[in-house]
């Protein structure tokens, strides 16, 4: 395979990974982007974004997405299908290699992996892994037209999911370890205040049955301080909504990542633990994960890119 070279290679897209392709290649640092397992990001799997600014009616995930990659596409970003196996950060400039054995040398890198959604570790959840259990309420709701389904979780993700859900289903069921939600107030109001959603509080799963697909969750909930009460509930299909693990494998051993796996950023720009490395988007944000910061993180870590290479010269 050939060897390139570049003055910027991005990995991941999404919100961040795009608008940072934006950014570069206006800079002129003709970027080269490998857009991952999930071109587009997490917001490709979202039904109607509504505070992403611009669109004051709102708009689908993967519109919004596919607005973002074309503009990059306008400005000449070298934008790629696949993604990068490994990579050297120990020296400038870095070197990576693509799934397709390609090797890269950039003088710059600027991660945005963004997160994969967390399961409960259950061994039934990999049983009926497609068969009833969903990480995805907006990929896979559409099968579950009619039936009963359950959403485990309690922040803003599990909720409009569950609101979502609740759209198409006959009933949902909202799981909640808790004794209350952990979502913004508004997504509260809009789940407790839906008639077809029952939310369960101070609830765990134990598993799930069913004869080839799930039929039903055992659940046990925790009344007072030692006293358990166990049930199952018949469902149909099983969402998780329990957060999210930075993508950052890749990179462990090379750069600082906090105690869960995000990126730390040591100052106050997008710049890693290593010179030249920037992070963008939910890969070092375990607070805000919004679209619109990501985005303006990938605008950033251009920048700071930009200013880092001229700095060399």
């Amino acid at each position: 395979m050939n060897t390139e070279t570049t003055k910027c290679l991005i990995i991941g897209s999404g919100p961040a990974g795009y608008t940072a392709a934006i950014y570069a290649s206006r800079a002129n640092l003709s970027p080269i982007l490998y857009e991952g397992l999930q071109p587009g990001g997490q917001l490709t799997t979202t039904s109607e974004v509504e505070n992403f600014p611009g669109y004051p009616d709102g708009v689908m995930g993967s519109q919004l997405m596919e607005d973002i990659r074309s503009q990059a596409t306008r400005f000449g970003a070298d934008l790629r299908t696949g993604y990068i196996t490994e990579i050297d950060l120990s020296n400038r400039p870095f070197k990576a290699v693509d799934d397709n054995g390609g090797t890269i040398m950039a003088d710059t890198v600027i991660i945005a992996t963004g997160a994969s959604a967390k399961y409960l570790g259950l061994p039934d959840e990999t049983t009926y892994a497609g068969m009833g259990v969903s990480a995805c309420a907006t990929c896979d709701g559409f099968f579950y037209r009619g039936k009963t389904v359950a959403v485990v979780g309690g922040g803003d993700t599990a909720c409009e999911e569950a609101y979502y859900l609740s759209g198409l289903a006959k009933q949902v069921y909202l799981i909640v370890r808790k004794p209350q939600l952990r979502a913004s107030k508004v997504m509260q109001r809009r789940v407790i205040e839906k008639e077809n959603i029952t939310i369960l509080y101070n609830t765990n799963t134990l598993g799930l049955f069913g004869q080839g697909f799930v039929e039903g969750a055992h659940l046990v909930e925790h009344v007072g301080t030692d006293k358990e009460r166990k049930f199952d509930i018949t469902i149909d299909g099983f969402f998780l909504a329990i957060g999210h693990k930075p993508n950052t494998e890749l990179f462990v051993g090379q750069l600082d990542l906090d105690e869960q796996g995000y990126i730390v950023l040591p100052g106050n720009n997008q710049q890693t633990s290593v010179a030249g490395v920037f992070a963008a988007g939910d890969v070092a944000d375990p607070k805000y994960q919004q679209a619109v910061c990501a985005a303006g993180s990938g605008c950033k870590a251009a920048l700071d890119a930009d200013v880092f290479l001229m700095e060399q010269e």
